[in-house]
């Protein structure tokens, strides 16, 4: 009996070891899963057709996002523009994607030195490979943090009055997302230093369908 007491323990031991292994690979692999499905959700083309054709306030947007320096991180290029002028797009963007917890990430966004090197470079993303983290800039305070809401549900926004903006007239803007499955709904708008509405979509987000 005392020589079986010594092997029992090391089984008990053992086995206590083995769960507990299995207990912290399983809730790594929950939060590296939240993580890669949020990256993947905000992957592809969008447009805001079907939006602009049932309301005239809206117009028809492109959105391609598409992931670069795939060994670096969870990096995309971002490219909006009017979807008949997508050769000449309003805004061009990286954003890195995070994880901060179990259930919020945030999406922290760069803009590039030369605009107009990069339209288009979405239908080729390893073109990015010729520059680094070191030949964008930060875009400090605009950086969306998003909760996991469900399986293929997040929403975000940006802090109230974080991120500045001087265009048409604006002190700062403020961005609410939201990220599904088969959509993005994004609302941008700009407001003067009294918190005044001067910029974006006044009804609501714009609608952007996943096309591919």
């Amino acid at each position: 009996m005392k020589r079986i007491l010594p092997i029992l323990l090391i089984f008990v031991l053992v086995f206590n070891c083995k769960n507990t292994e299995k207990t912290m690979l399983t809730e790594e692999n929950k939060e590296t899963e939240g993580l890669e499905e949020l990256f993947t959700l905000m992957q592809g083309s969008f447009n805001s057709e079907i939006q602009s054709q049932v309301d005239s306030a809206y117009y028809n947007i492109s959105l391609h996002m598409y992931p670069i320096w795939e060994n670096k991180g969870n990096f995309l290029y971002v490219e909006q523009a009017l979807n008949s002028m997508q050769n000449k797009p309003y805004r061009q963007r990286i954003y890195e994607v995070a994880q901060l917890n179990d259930s919020t990430f945030s999406s922290v966004v760069y803009s590039l030195n030369v605009d107009s090197l990069w339209i288009g470079k979405w239908k080729t993303p390893k073109a990015f490979d010729s520059i680094s983290i070191n030949d964008i800039a930060l875009k400090e305070g605009c950086e969306v943090i998003l909760k996991r809401i469900s399986a293929n549900h997040y929403i975000g926004k940006t802090g109230d009055t974080t991120c500045v903006s001087t265009m048409r007239g604006a002190s700062f803007a403020r961005s609410e997302v939201e990220i599904l499955e088969d959509k993005i709904l994004s609302w941008d708008r700009g407001f003067d230093a009294e918190g005044n509405y001067v910029w974006g979509a006044e009804k609501g987000p714009y609608i952007f369908n996943k096309l591919d």
